[in-house]
């Protein structure tokens, strides 16, 4: 069984807006692709007709994920949030207690996520470590680099 993945208004409306196009434009490109190899003779010989094939088959093969993934997807609603702990969605200022560091996340589903825009995914190692701490907690995370330490300054949605 597929995993349940939680998502915001506008990541849900971005998947399902991403599916719409790719099977009303996508699929329309690549069976003008197909068209035009097969117009070329030979499809025996045609490495123009099973490269368009292969792209027809990677193609149905996203939609199928993405029909997937949108099948298994949950919206949050954000009002009813508890935002005394660190939970999905949450926006989250921590700060580096070796540096001193402080920087502001969101945590947001494996999709969504967006470093340059401060979005991080729930499954990364610093939303896992900070998952469940209130304003004022400590937590000691594991990252490529080594044990960090952040504490938690702000907690809101």
């Amino acid at each position: 069984m597929a995993e349940i993945t939680y998502y915001s208004k506008e990541g849900l409306e971005k998947l399902k807006e991403e599916l719409h196009f790719l099977k009303t434009q996508g699929r329309a490109q690549i069976a003008k692709a197909i068209a035009e190899a097969r117009d070329k003779g030979d499809l025996s010989e045609n490495a123009e007709y099973d490269a368009a094939k292969e792209a027809q088959g990677h193609h149905e093969s996203k939609i199928a994920k993405l029909e997937n993934t949108l099948a298994n997807a949950r919206l949050i609603d954000e009002s009813k949030l508890d935002t005394s702990k660190v939970l999905a969605l949450s926006i989250v200022k921590i700060k580096n207690t070796k540096n001193g560091a402080t920087m502001t996340y969101q945590l947001v589903s494996e999709t969504e996520a967006d470093l340059k825009s401060g979005k991080i995914s729930v499954k990364s190692p610093i939303a896992q470590g900070l998952l469940g701490k209130s304003v004022g907690d400590k937590a000691e995370i594991a990252v490529p680099a080594g044990k960090m330490e952040f504490e938690v300054l702000e907690i809101s949605r």
